[in-house]
């Protein structure tokens, strides 16, 4: 590991880690369609960051459960028992694997000499569940999850539970995410952040994306994008205020 780089990685777990797919069968068996996974999966995060704004917590289970109930009622066909066809779906949770890039890109972090932790907005316990099943689970330290703070990510002190658990300073920390929100609030939070890209075009115009020759950072003429799939480290700029990092 080369002198200055972080010697913690922070990685964040729903769909940085584990993939989510499985969860559409869920809802085709209680006969409602797929399409209605991100739906439902975006709302729960959604009221998550509401009740951390406005000073409250519920925890992630709590959140999940009233969205499929709510958009199984409104099907043509609702199902019959609606608590039982939520339940089935998120049960689903507990059952879900890691994407297949993650035990082999884990395993060379943990070989490079990095100290992995995981931080969730859902839950610590299921956090374990999947990264056993991959066979890494020996590579973490430590598995946090929102209910230490009671507060939500990208709630700054989320972050700092993380770090402080790890029993590092924040500049020796490096949270790594899929979603931008996530590396908006580390950066925050006065941390560094890596953002992990999976299939996220660099910069659309329309529906379709330009040619990878001219593409550009959004806003800007000068600078250029990474490749698809590389991890892009987002160092803190405090003078950077409000606006966001992209």
């Amino acid at each position: 590991m080369a002198a200055g780089q972080p010697q913690v990685l922070v990685f964040d777990v729903n769909e940085t880690l584990s993939d989510l797919a499985p969860l559409r069968g869920r809802f085709g068996d209680v006969g409602a369609p797929g399409h209605l996974l991100p739906t439902w999966f975006t709302g729960v995060p959604r009221d998550g960051f509401a009740l951390t704004a406005a000073g409250g917590y519920a925890d992630f289970a709590s959140l999940a459960h009233d969205g499929p109930r709510t958009l199984l009622s409104r099907l043509e066909n609702p199902p019959a028992d609606g608590e039982a066809a939520a339940r089935h779906i998120l049960d689903g949770f507990s059952r879900l694997d890691a994407r297949p890039d993650v035990p082999d890109g884990i395993r060379k972090l943990s070989d490079a000499g990095y100290r992995l932790t995981a931080m969730t907005n859902g839950s610590a316990a299921q956090t374990e569940q999947l990264l056993d099943r991959a066979g890494v689970l020996h590579c973490f330290e430590t598995l946090s999850d929102v209910g230490g703070p009671c507060c939500w990510k990208p709630a700054p002190v989320a972050y700092r539970h993380a770090v402080e658990r790890a029993g590092v300073r924040p500049g020796q920390a490096m949270p790594v995410a899929v979603h931008l929100w996530d590396i908006d609030g580390v950066r925050r939070a006065g941390l560094h952040g890596a953002w992990l890209r999976r299939g996220t075009p660099a910069c659309t115009r329309g529906r379709r994306p330009r040619p990878a020759a001219a593409r550009r950072t959004c806003g800007s003429s000068r600078t250029r994008r990474p490749p698809r799939g590389t991890v892009t480290h987002r160092p803190a700029d405090p003078d950077r205020g409000h606006r966001r990092p992209w």
